[in-house]
């Protein structure tokens, strides 16, 4: 009885309560958020507010099963869940929600009775372990890195990382998309492959896309014939101007700002609202956060997420598993993305993209996504043995 004891208060010992602490702050900021842009704000139903708690629910469930499967567990699982995710992207494409697609013109969600799925949002967890799994299987075989090697090791990244980016990108799914890039970018960074051949791919990268917005401003014409939407350049120039034409594509824009600038510095209250901003309750509810606990609310918000990317960073050089460091990068690159950019938007310093506030927008995919996420980072605690490892099983953590 006594053993059975001890080893529960092992267990329990190698739980990271920072990261749980920092999830459980953003539960209770997301669902007084969402109550108070649901309820307070507009006198709407409780049904929102109750579906996020569900969601939560289900995603603190998926986060302590993903913490429960260790290194060599994960690395079995790895081609299996991509290969899901990758079927999962393909049907989308076919059984797509038709009324979000006339809304949003995404076909990225499938729609079961009165609940939608968007199935990316759990693919870039699929990716980011398979990639993982890549990148270590990889330098495993290398003895020697030289320019071959690193150029290999980037066939395999692009390899593995072509065939959700591309079916993604048919969704019409300019947000996602630039979250896989950001998964990929800052996973292939830490890969180790050499900055002689970095720097000529991303120097490409950034030169296609100063030709880009240079297409964009002076010669529209040609990204329309290479697929290019109408409503993508309006964002654009509600990015560029939002009250040159606050009335139309920029008011989602204006409307957010003027939110958050109401607020100043300690905001209006709790269900305070006299600012109306459309798609308050998922992309754009930092808008609320701004308007109702202002400027010192919204500090408090990005502390708390600045707080979670550190315990997961600290992870990484705690337990020193090359494995586990890849794939806490892709999480890390994917909530910090997510967070950047839609903060970005909603005070007009990027680009409207529909990419949600993690852990605070209302949305179970995105919810489940991210809490995947958190319960990979933990199961570098959860699995970390103090002992020293052996060269062959350094990689695993085992």
């Amino acid at each position: 009885m006594r053993n059975q004891q001890t080893t529960q208060n092992a267990d329990v010992s190698k739980i990271d309560y920072g990261i749980i602490l920092s999830v459980f702050l953003l539960a209770i900021i997301s669902v007084l958020t969402i109550y108070s842009t649901t309820v307070l704000q507009t006198d709407g139903g409780i049904g929102t507010t109750i579906m996020q708690l569900v969601w939560y629910g289900i995603g603190i469930i998926a986060a302590a099963i993903v913490m429960h499967f260790d290194s060599e567990q994960l690395w079995k699982v790895a081609p299996i869940a991509y290969g899901a995710g990758i079927l999962l992207l393909f049907l989308v494409l076919i059984f797509y929600d038709r009324n979000t697609y006339a809304l949003q013109g995404a076909k990225s969600w499938f729609r079961f009775g009165g609940v939608t799925f968007q199935p990316s949002e759990v693919v870039k967890v699929a990716l980011i372990i398979m990639l993982a799994r890549a990148i270590t299987e990889h330098n495993m075989q290398i003895d020697d890195r030289t320019e071959k090697t690193d150029m290999n090791l980037l066939l395999k990244i692009a390899m593995w990382s072509a065939p959700p980016l591309l079916l993604v990108i048919l969704q019409n799914d300019l947000g996602t998309t630039l979250v896989f890039l950001a998964i990929i970018i800052g996973m292939t960074f830490l890969s180790g492959v050499s900055w002689k051949i970095l720097l000529p791919v991303f120097g490409t990268i950034g030169a296609l896309g100063t030709l880009l917005i240079y297409l964009v401003v002076y010669n529209r014409d040609v990204l329309l014939n290479f697929g290019f939407q109408n409503y993508q350049f309006a964002r654009i120039d509600s990015w560029l101007d939002p009250f040159g034409d606050s009335t139309g594509d920029a008011y989602q824009l204006a409307q957010s700002m003027k939110a958050i600038g109401s607020g100043k510095l300690f905001g209006k209250g709790l269900g305070v609202s006299e600012v109306y901003v459309p798609v308050r309750v998922s992309d754009m509810i930092f808008s609320t956060i701004g308007e109702n606990f202002g400027f010192i609310g919204g500090c408090f918000l990005i502390f708390i997420y600045f707080l979670l990317i550190y315990q997961m960073i600290r992870i990484c050089f705690d337990t020193k598993n090359e494995f586990y460091a890849y794939m806490a990068t892709g999480v890390i690159m994917m909530i910090l993305f997510h967070v950047l950019e839609n903060i970005g938007m909603t005070i007009g310093l990027l680009p409207i993209t529909g990419i949600p506030l993690p852990f605070i927008s209302q949305g179970g995919s995105a919810l489940l996504g991210n809490m995947l996420g958190i319960g990979l980072v933990m199961s570098m605690r959860y699995h970390y043995r103090s002992y020293m490892f052996s060269d062959e099983d350094e990689h695993f953590g085992i």
